[in-house]
């Protein structure tokens, strides 16, 4: 069984990568998001990646009332915590996966959506840092950020620059 393991604490990043690797599972914790969520429907993002054809597993660290009806609501059958027990867990995430065939069970490779450079760009970036900052702290010119910044939207599939933010926040 091959896995990959990937962060992000960018919502409109997450839905990118799920939809370039068609995972058969994602596991999720929404948790972190709940100080920034200014509308719950943000999180709809990640269901419309996931389709019928990708498992969501959701767990929490802090229980968050919203977060959790909206997730219920929108088909999530249980929201599991971070403090199960190892035994348990590994037992959930095998009735996730058993519960049906997967439906990409062709093995492909496919590299990053961002490379590490642009991944720490945009987190500057999100992180309101501007253009001569982050050109400062990456050891690159002004202009190649600007680039840097292009490619990244283009990769996300964002129009412009405001889109960037309006969806994140």
């Amino acid at each position: 069984m091959a896995f990959s393991i990937s962060e992000t604490d960018n919502l409109l990043l997450a839905r990118e990568k799920i939809i370039e690797w068609r995972p058969n599972l994602v596991i999720a914790d929404f948790t972190s998001f709940a100080s920034t969520l200014h509308n719950i429907q943000q999180l709809s993002s990640i269901y419309s990646a996931c389709g019928a054809s990708v498992r969501l597993m959701l767990f929490n660290s802090i229980r968050h009332d919203k977060i959790e009806e909206y997730c219920l609501s929108q088909g999530s059958r249980s929201i599991y915590s971070k403090s199960v027990p190892l035994p348990e867990l590994y037992s959930a995430i095998q009735n996730q996966l058993s519960a049906r065939p997967p439906f990409h069970s062709a093995l492909h490779y496919k590299p990053p959506l961002l490379t590490l450079r642009e991944e720490k760009i945009l987190k500057l970036w999100t992180d309101e840092a501007n253009n001569d900052f982050i050109a400062r702290m990456m050891g690159i010119s002004t202009k190649t950020v600007y680039t840097y910044k292009r490619n990244i939207r283009m990769k996300l599939g964002i129009n412009n620059r405001f889109s960037l933010f309006i969806e994140q926040h």
